[in-house]
């Protein structure tokens, strides 16, 4: 009897290896290989007989689409993201670097379904006991009786807890940390992962009940486990911030109910997280003067445009190396601009220190930034201060051209929103129903003289 030989497919790509390794060859997973029986292998698509269907397949006409129809969280700022809210029997995974705010959030989402719905929320945490969740939802206004809270880890038993309860939403914190005991592995590991997501997502598909699914991300910040992950479920989000702000922000990954476009800011607060309607008052520096390295922007965050300030600073330095010190900018691009402005614009800061950053934790690595960031450096260097109200906005290629930049029509309406009446922007913009003055620029030495900003010289910056 002929021997049968066992292959090697990896769980997340189904490449097939003639031995086991560690390491998948195609997508560079680790512990992802698994050995499938080739008996079983070769009858997969040998002897199939045709079954009768359980139920008939319908015209797409005759679907109704109403049970399918978004339902506000009561959060605004996610529910933006979303599409318009969480729709019925959808999984939606949020992911986010430890301590973040993923699990503030979605108890506010608990607390905020139950309180505007009178439905049932359940909430179900392995990395926290009861009395900390408790705690936190003390602090954070969310508790209210149709909000139901347990503490497990074991898939079967959340079951269990899902057909007592019956709640129209369920929130999984995290699935990392869940236990599904007919499945092989550790917690946390490929298998495990893989086989409690999809217990839940088939859970949501038969009753309707959205599902809320708590990530952990790798140091790469991607989602920790197998890529499978991402592809059962059917949105995905990334919760971001930086620890030394209070801004947080909620970007779509993967969402096939709606546009990825989307991204929706929060604040973090003592008494819990709130929405942030208009972000752009968190990234300006309010003040009654105009003051020299200043400029403002506009960014484009998805569809969602942002207003930004970019200082710049230039010290005198007797260092052989002058510091370049960046943040929330794109290094290379502003070391770009510093020799467009020395080579096309006689502006000299070789032999001084340059300091650039963005005002309250907002990043800037668009290059509709490049023209905001030569003004500020070149306003900083003449110590000259912009035109008040003035919003700047285009890219700056290496022979000094200010070049277009994408959604420059919404970037202009949120500025003349906010009221700025001046913008200094690229040849060739619609001025139909502007109230603000445009002004158009070809060049950086055109934009400079535009400001009042002349160039050095040579000798007066070498000296």
């Amino acid at each position: 009897m002929a021997k049968v030989k066992s292959l090697y497919r990896c769980a997340a790509c189904s490449n097939e290896v003639a031995k086991w390794v560690g390491r998948c060859p195609a997508c560079e997973g680790w512990g992802t290989i698994e050995e499938v029986n080739g008996a079983a292998a070769a009858a997969v698509g040998v002897g199939r007989r045709a079954m009768l269907p359980s139920t008939a397949a319908t015209p797409i006409s005759a679907i109704d689409s109403k049970h399918t129809q978004s339902r506000s969280t009561g959060v605004s700022e996610l529910d933006r993201v979303l599409g318009g809210g969480i729709v019925p029997g959808s999984v939606v995974l949020l992911s986010g670097e430890p301590g973040v705010g993923k699990s503030t959030l979605l108890l506010e989402v608990s607390h905020r379904w139950a309180r505007a719905r009178d439905e049932i929320a359940l909430y179900v945490t392995a990395e926290e006991s009861a009395g900390q969740v408790r705690l936190r939802a003390d602090r954070t206004g969310a508790v209210h009786e149709k909000v139901y809270l347990a503490a497990e880890s074991d898939l079967a038993t959340i079951l269990g807890h899902v057909e007592q309860v019956r709640p129209t939403l369920l929130v999984v914190d995290s699935v990392q940390t869940m236990l599904a005991a007919d499945a092989d592995g550790v917690i946390g590991g490929v298998t495990q992962v893989r086989t409690v997501t999809a217990a839940l997502t088939s859970l949501a598909k038969a009753t309707g009940i959205a599902v809320l699914l708590v990530g952990h991300v790798t140091k790469d910040g991607s989602v920790a486990g197998p890529r499978t992950l991402e592809h059962l479920v059917d949105v995905v989000l990334h919760f971001e911030g930086d620890k030394h702000t209070s801004l947080r922000m909620v970007r779509g990954i993967k969402n096939r109910f709606g546009s990825t476009d989307e991204v929706g800011c929060f604040e973090m607060k003592e008494a819990g997280i709130a929405c942030v309607d208009d972000p752009s008052g968190l990234f300006l520096h309010h003040r009654g003067t105009a003051v020299p390295g200043t400029a403002v922007t506009v960014a484009m965050d998805g569809k969602r445009p942002m207003l930004g300030e970019v200082q710049g600073l230039t010290v005198d330095t007797a260092v052989p190396a002058p510091r370049r010190a960046v943040s929330g900018l794109d290094y290379n691009r502003v070391s770009m601009v510093l020799a467009v402005l020395q080579s096309r614009c006689g502006v000299y800061v070789g032999k001084q220190d340059v300091y650039a950053a963005t005002v309250g934790g907002m990043r800037l690595t668009e290059p509709a930034a490049d023209l905001a960031v030569a003004l500020a450096i070149a306003s900083a260097s003449q110590d000259r201060a912009l035109p008040s109200g003035m919003v700047v906005l285009g890219e700056v290629g290496l022979a000094g051209e200010v070049r277009q930049v994408t959604g420059l029509t919404r970037r202009l309406a949120e500025a003349e929103r906010l009221g700025f009446t001046e913008a200094l922007v690229p040849p060739g913009v619609d001025r139909a129903g502007r109230s603000m003055t445009l002004r158009e620029v070809a060049d950086l030495g055109a934009a400079l003289s535009m400001c009042g900003l002349r160039p050095r010289r040579r000798a007066a910056a070498q000296a």
